[in-house]
């Protein structure tokens, strides 16, 4: 269980802070007359399941009115586990069976079903076509990391986001350490010089393996594909780009700025069958700046080793080390230990989408900075795979889109495993 701090104590200062841009004169995009915020869900796993259940937390003003999914089994059982919740959210689960959809269209029925803010948790590779859909559509948005798997989603992601800026649409991430007041509280203090300059950031996520979902034999290529997303690059990004960029995103936030290339390196030295795709299982990519200034960054999914889940800013005068739900310390000329409370950052972040929403806090467009943040994360992977150093001029003008021609329930081929040194920079 995490804590709740009041309404009072998580002050409009730290959600200005968490990632976006507070434009206190700017009107919102017209709020619906009714009383209730209607919510459509796009990606019925697991995550999108939680985030519903988040943004019911967040607010008693919030319906679950549309559901989408590539699959039925999935809306069946996030319904199901909905249905679980406390009476008071569960009975704001309005989903009748006429407003729950299947399929690749599956997230426009959604957008046409008359919602006011939508859920995008579908697999990663849908994500940048399903967030530009939904500016388009005049929807507000919270969306799930990373936002993209490719620089052509990338560049999707930012012009909707553009878009989104224009139409005033609010726009909130899946980067929760951004909610943390622990996080701010570090910042604040390392802005303020407690240790020294920043000379940059190491950041890891090591963990042991993920699911997997056994092929049925009536299964498709595609579907098998779909319902084992993390292992296909097409659909993932790798695990890189999947989860790694949360330490990425932390780590571009506290040095401030982008940097300008990386060289990296990788493999899949255990995850060798073939149910595990084309995904690698370890990867260690150092990112450079012109100044000096570095962020180093190690992932791997591989069992039995030893597990680290943080990120370490570097300064002249000391570190600090940070971690989600509640850590922050920091070894300087003033040593320093986060002791407080906050709200679970899961909740947090659709409290700050909300409030952003009704006009009763900063404005927020999260949608180009975890662009970025997606960004460096393919950056990383694209010099892992193929063994060459990349800059952030040749990524966020390369022309790489994994996305397939044809999306349908067919045959499709398993991508390659890339093999460094023979995998070509596109």
């Amino acid at each position: 269980m995490h804590p709740i701090l009041s309404r009072r104590d998580f002050s409009a200062a730290a959600l200005a802070a968490a990632g976006g841009l507070a434009f206190p004169s700017l009107s919102r995009a017209a709020r619906p007359s009714a009383s209730a915020l209607k919510v459509g869900v796009i990606g019925c796993g697991g995550r999108g399941t939680g985030a519903a259940q988040n943004i019911l937390e967040a607010a008693p003003d919030t319906e679950i009115v549309a559901m989408g999914d590539m699959f039925k089994d999935r809306t069946d059982g996030s319904r199901a586990e909905l249905a679980k919740m406390d009476k008071s959210m569960a009975d704001r689960v309005k989903v009748t069976d006429d407003r729950v959809f299947h399929g690749f269209d599956a997230y426009q029925k959604v957008l046409d079903s008359g919602v006011d803010i939508v859920i995008l948790a579908s697999a990663p590779g849908f994500r940048a076509q399903h967030f530009a859909a939904a500016i388009d559509a005049g929807k507000h948005v919270f969306m799930e990391k990373p936002v993209a798997v490719d620089p052509a989603g990338v560049r999707q992601v930012i012009a909707a986001a553009k878009r989104a800026q224009e139409k005033k649409l609010s726009v909130v991430a899946g980067t929760q350490r951004r909610h943390e007041v622990c996080y701010h509280e570090a910042k604040k203090r390392i802005e303020d010089g407690a240790i020294g300059r920043v000379l940059g950031a190491t950041v890891y996520w090591n963990q042991g393996g993920l699911w997997k979902h056994n092929r049925k034999p009536d299964w498709t290529d595609m579907e098998w594909q779909i319902r084992n997303w993390l292992y296909f690059s097409w659909l993932s990004g790798d695990h890189i780009v999947e989860q790694h960029v949360h330490n990425l995103d932390v780590a571009y936030w506290f040095l401030g700025d982008l940097p300008t290339g990386c060289i990296g390196m990788g493999g899949r030295q255990v995850r060798t069958a073939p149910e595990y795709g084309n995904a690698f299982d370890h990867f260690a990519v150092e990112f450079e700046y012109p100044d000096g200034r570095f962020i180093t960054s190690y992932c791997r999914q591989i069992d039995g080793c030893s597990g680290r889940v943080v990120e370490i800013i570097h300064g002249t005068e000391g570190t600090a080390r940070l971690a989600q739900f509640g850590t922050a310390e920091i070894k300087g000329k003033t040593d320093w230990k986060w002791k407080g409370e906050q709200r679970n950052p899961y909740t947090q972040e659709h409290v700050d989408l909300l409030a952003s929403i009704t006009g009763t806090g900063p404005y927020l467009n999260h949608g180009q900075r975890i662009a970025e943040s997606t960004m460096l994360a393919i950056m990383g992977r694209m010099s892992a795979y193929t063994g060459k150093a990349v800059s952030s001029e040749f990524a966020y003008a390369s022309k790489l889109n994994l996305l397939p021609e044809r999306l349908e329930l067919g045959s499709i081929p398993v991508p390659p495993v890339a093999v460094p040194g023979q995998t070509p920079l596109v």
